[in-house]
């Protein structure tokens, strides 16, 4: 994994969290107990901070970022993701704030000072654009994402049950730190070290 300090700041990664070796983790990010960031997945926190909750996993390639402090905005805009959140392949975050036991679908853009309350799904490839609010217990879908529906109660379950099941592979991936050990082909004889 790559793990980047930036001027004074270091990520602060929490107990039993996972960064897979392929994810870049930069500056100012801290991730909470029992997350996950996935291959080539992007967090990079120079120029705002940004912050993951904990049992939240963000997917293979996901770009988090943040917006820089300036006359206009003195605190710039930080991307903060809640707890028990699943944010699926390809999401482009950022200077986001995302409630927990949310689902961001794959594909999905989230841009600046858009605010996901809990309990909310993205549907995939949307697009919320700046400064838009959603509001909790709904899907939103659409270029640009609009409220569909609200969420059923096999919805809300399932997205409890994504964080519970990526914490479970995380788990898995840390039992085996010490690397993976390829198998050799079907007829080729085992190597010897």
């Amino acid at each position: 994994m790559s793990i980047t300090r930036y001027l004074d700041f270091t990520p602060a990664i929490g107990p039993r969290a996972f960064v897979h070796e392929s994810a870049q983790v930069i500056g100012e990010v801290r991730i909470g107990a029992d997350s996950s960031i996935w291959c080539n997945a992007v967090l990079r926190g120079d120029v705002n901070h940004i912050h993951v909750g904990r049992r939240t996993n963000i997917q293979d390639f996901t770009i988090g970022h943040v917006s820089h402090r300036n006359e206009n905005n003195p605190n710039g805009t930080p991307l903060v993701i809640g707890d028990d959140v699943t944010i699926g392949h390809a999401v482009i975050l950022h200077g986001v704030t995302i409630g927990n036991e949310c689902l961001i679908g794959m594909g999905s853009v989230l841009m600046d000072d858009v605010i996901v309350a809990d309990r909310v799904m993205v549907g995939a490839g949307s697009l919320v654009p700046p400064g838009k609010v959603l509001e909790s217990g709904f899907l939103y879908l659409g270029r640009p994402a609009r409220q569909a529906r609200p969420l059923s109660a096999e919805e809300l379950a399932h997205m409890r049950y994504l964080a519970e099941h990526y914490v479970r592979l995380k788990d898995n991936y840390l039992a085996q730190e010490a690397g993976p050990v390829a198998a050799p082909m079907a007829g080729e004889p085992p190597h010897a070290d």
